[in-house]
């Protein structure tokens, strides 16, 4: 796996491609992506980054792991590739954003236009076996999202963070809140959804009016 990232991201995180953990990792995803079928695709592992350099961050939204289906995972959390049938979590996410800010359902899940304004959709795992959900976890790469988010959090400010579910709240405990802004509430998944614990929470409106405040342009949702 070569590290074919960013040139924003590849300054500030250089010292921990270095690191025993990531050289670990970096051969054990070699491994994988030639002995299995696994996504994303290799050019996309690191799109997130691609798309949001490290000076235009302004939102963060965490996942969990890469989609396993084939064709779904583009390297951005909850998004899928172009002509993709959406998932019930980004459906969801969808729902929450036409009663929030009264957008119009899109017609498709491709959220490249979301990361292009300045959101990091970072799976705290990028990687997955196809079919095989959480297969890549605790190979090293909560490591390097953990130290990806540390980052952000000590160089930079006025970021907003969308803390979905409790794996993400987790990861909160990374982000230094006196400089930074912090909304959590349930997972869009159906499991959550249904329970009454994502519909509701008007991130989106919440998160637009943040920008305002700081003087950035709002988010095109």
């Amino acid at each position: 796996m070569n590290i074919q990232i960013h040139p924003s991201w590849k300054k500030e995180l250089h010292e921990e491609f270095e690191k025993e953990y990531f050289k670990s990792l970096t051969q054990f995803v070699r491994e994988e992506y030639t002995s299995h079928t696994c996504f994303p695709k290799g050019s996309q592992i690191f799109n997130a980054f691609d798309h949001c350099p490290f000076e235009e961050v302004k939102v963060v939204i965490l996942g969990q792991d890469p989609y396993h289906g084939v064709g779904q995972a583009n390297g951005l959390c909850f998004s899928v590739n172009d002509h993709i049938a959406m998932p019930p979590s980004l459906i969801n996410i969808f729902k929450e954003i036409e009663t929030d800010v009264e957008i119009p359902f899109p017609q498709n899940g491709n959220l490249e236009r979301w990361a292009s304004q300045g959101i990091l959709l970072l799976n705290a795992t990028l990687t997955v076996r196809a079919h095989q959900a959480g297969s890549h976890q605790k190979k090293g790469w909560e490591t390097f999202t953990d130290a990806v988010i540390s980052t952000l959090s000590r160089k930079r400010e006025n970021i907003i963070f969308l803390l979905w579910g409790g794996f993400a709240k987790k990861k909160g405990a990374k982000i230094d809140t006196t400089k930074h802004h912090i909304l959590t509430s349930g997972h869009p998944s159906p499991l959550s959804a249904n329970r009454g614990y994502w519909f509701g929470n008007k991130h989106f409106s919440q998160t637009n009016a943040l920008l305002r405040s700081f003087g950035e342009e709002e988010i095109k949702w």
